[in-house]
Parts: structure tokens; C-alpha cells; sequence
């Protein structure tokens, strides 16, 4: 079985990596506004704008790859993947885990 071309990172070990990764938020804007908020210092890419907005960023910088449920950020990961990135993270379970995470505690 090959290995994923990017990590997946829960939201108990979002602050282990630190303020050099950038975070973006693939999901619509209503989402990203809505109910499950968003988390401090993302940035909205909605999934359907990544491949043009991703286009001059450099392949070599972290990228942690954000949605509700970790299914949409983890299609980001692998098509950012195929185009040359390669320090990738996907946050597992996405918003809906960060905020039984957050209810948790």
C-alpha cells in the first residue's frame, strides 16, 4: 500500500505545528462563517478556487488542509500532492473533531 502524500494531524496536535504552517480552509463561505466557525488564522480557499489561488504559492511551505469533516481537505492534500507540494497535513475529522475536541475538554 503506498503512503499518503501528506500527514493527518488531529485537532490535539494542531498546536504542535506551529505558526509556520499555513492554514486553509477549503470549505464554502457560508460554512466557514457557520455554525462550526473556523479556526483562528485560516485562511477560506473554497476547494473549487485552490488549484488557481495555490498556483504561486511556494511548494516547499507547510500547508494544513481544513473542512468539516476531513473528507474535502484531504482531496485538497492530494491534488496539492500531485502538483508539487510537499509538506502536507490534513486535520483528521476536520471542524466536526475540533469541536467535539474543544466540547471535550
Amino acid at each position: 500500500m503506498a503512503s499518503l502524500p501528506y500527514q493527518d494531524i488531529t485537532p490535539t496536535q494542531l498546536e504542535a505545528l506551529g505558526p509556520r504552517v499555513r492554514r486553509i480552509d477549503v470549505r464554502e463561505p457560508d460554512e466557514y462563517t457557520g455554525p462550526l466557525g473556523h479556526l483562528p488564522g485560516t485562511e477560506l480557499i473554497p476547494l473549487g478556487t485552490l488549484e488557481a489561488a495555490s498556483a504561486s504559492w511556494p511548494r516547499e511551505q507547510p500547508l494544513l488542509l481544513i473542512c468539516r469533516s476531513g473528507g474535502r481537505s484531504a482531496r485538497a492534500a492530494q491534488a496539492l500532492a500531485q502538483r508539487g507540494f510537499t509538506h502536507l497535513y490534513n486535520l483528521a475529522g476536520g471542524m466536526l473533531a475540533v469541536r467535539e475536541t474543544s466540547a471535550a475538554r
